[in-house]
């Protein structure tokens, strides 16, 4: 009796159990639950309202990242070759530097040049019907700016390796015919300013690919080679390939590839480097629609993936490649 005089004394008091309790720590315990769900209620919250967010400011970026390629320098009054290996190259690769070089207050007259029919499966014929039409939902004028080359020396094979002397005679034929004929002491000629093809890591490795920078050159090279003096009449601009990560982040990489152009050596003039294309909203569009109408032949499960993910069907930079 007497300690229980001094319990109650104390503020304990017995609950139904016969069991002696504080009734603050009661109240503290109940403070200390209501906080801890409050704060999980406002953590929840918080991470609905940031993923319902992220779409917003990915599209404000990409806008913004869109508007502010504009600003960087352009060709103009260029006739272009777009050298590619496959039919749909120029769509899940080139798609941003077309759309943006064929806007015709550029003035610019450019040329798709396909130097296999992508026959790997017996579809050659089709896809060189879905390549003219895919090249003009991305700007091209019209089916005469397309040539795609049917020759056994340029299979489409992921194992084979094109001659580089092979594509420099096909592009000296096309677009230096006469070469052959100036002296030593002429100007070197040729029917197009500029060739836009893959740099030397092809963007995806593909063997064909890289065969067209290594071609590209050889070319550049031929025109030159009896010519020292002079200045070369085409230009090489190349698709910068990335590493995979940055390949598959979308619009995400427009921060990235920014940066990188930032850091490069500039060239101004009249044929600047680095060139940097990001298409918005309606662009991306329409390259994606270059892909599944113009090349359905080509839309199996994979390819769903490529257009949705990948940064070359939004984002474009080339740099010019000095040869000679």
């Amino acid at each position: 009796m007497i300690l229980e005089g001094v319990a109650k004394g104390m503020g304990f008091c017995r609950d139904a159990e016969k069991t002696w309790r504080l009734p603050f720590l009661d109240e503290a315990r109940f403070f200390d639950h209501s906080c801890r769900n409050n704060f999980i209620k406002a953590s929840t919250t918080m991470t609905w309202i940031t993923w319902a967010a992220a779409p917003i400011l990915i599209i404000i970026m990409w806008i913004y990242t869109a508007l502010f390629s504009d600003s960087f320098p352009i060709l103009k009054g260029k006739r272009i070759l777009l050298l590619i290996a496959h039919p749909d190259d120029e769509a899940m690769f080139f798609a941003p530097t077309l759309l943006s070089l064929t806007r015709p207050h550029l003035s610019n007259h450019i040329k798709i040049l396909c130097l296999s029919t992508g026959n790997a499966d017996g579809l050659g014929e089709k896809r060189t019907k879905e390549l003219e039409k895919s090249a003009q939902l991305l700007g091209i004028r019209s089916e005469k700016d397309v040539l795609v080359i049917d020759d056994a020396n340029f299979p489409d094979s992921m194992t084979t390796t094109w001659n580089a002397r092979l594509v420099s005679n096909l592009l000296t034929s096309a677009f230096a015919p006469k070469m052959a004929k100036l002296s030593a002491d002429t100007q070197p000629e040729a029917n197009i300013d500029v060739i836009i093809t893959f740099d030397a890591n092809g963007v995806s490795s593909h063997p064909n690919h890289k065969s067209l920078y290594d071609g590209a050159r050889t070319f550049l090279k031929a025109i030159m080679q009896d010519h020292k003096g002079w200045e070369c009449p085409v230009r090489l601009y190349v698709l910068h390939s990335t590493n995979v990560v940055r390949k598959y982040m979308s619009v995400l990489d427009s921060a990235a590839t920014i940066a990188t152009c930032a850091l490069r050596r500039k060239d101004v003039g009249s044929y600047p480097s680095p060139l940097m294309f990001v298409s918005g909203v309606v662009g991306y569009s329409k390259a994606r629609r270059a892909m599944t109408r113009g090349h359905k032949s080509q839309m199996v499960w994979f390819r769903w993936g490529w257009i949705t993910l990948s940064r070359y069907m939004v984002i474009n930079d080339l740099r010019k490649v000095k040869v000679v």
